[in-house]
């Protein structure tokens, strides 16, 4: 049985760590999900720090990320996002995900 991880921007940030973990994915031990969201901000932050990358050269790591692993993608979760209080309040939307994939706690 594979735990359920939903993997928060800083981990595809870093291309090695991306490429570990979506290989971790593959390998059955964790069922890797993320949003949209999620891959927004990493994406952004990954623009940003890397103005030399293109963006159509990032969205084809997404596209690979998505091919690479099925059923990655959480969606729905939108409507437990204001009802939650965190520190941070960017952080809603990757916990609301989390909850709504029940995802492992670590």
């Amino acid at each position: 049985m594979a735990f359920v991880v939903l993997y928060d921007a800083c981990v595809p940030y870093p291309a090695p760590l991306r490429d570990l973990f979506v290989r971790l994915a593959n390998t059955g031990v964790v069922r890797a999900r993320w949003s949209t969201a999620i891959l927004d901000e990493c994406f952004r932050h990954i623009l940003v720090n890397r103005p030399d990358l293109k963006p159509e050269a990032l969205q084809r790591t997404r596209d690979l990320m998505a091919r690479a692993v099925p059923d990655c993608l959480v969606t729905g979760f939108e409507q437990l996002i204001d009802g939650l209080v965190l520190p941070d309040p960017d952080d809603r939307h990757v916990l609301a995900a989390a909850i709504s994939v029940t995802a492992q706690r670590s």
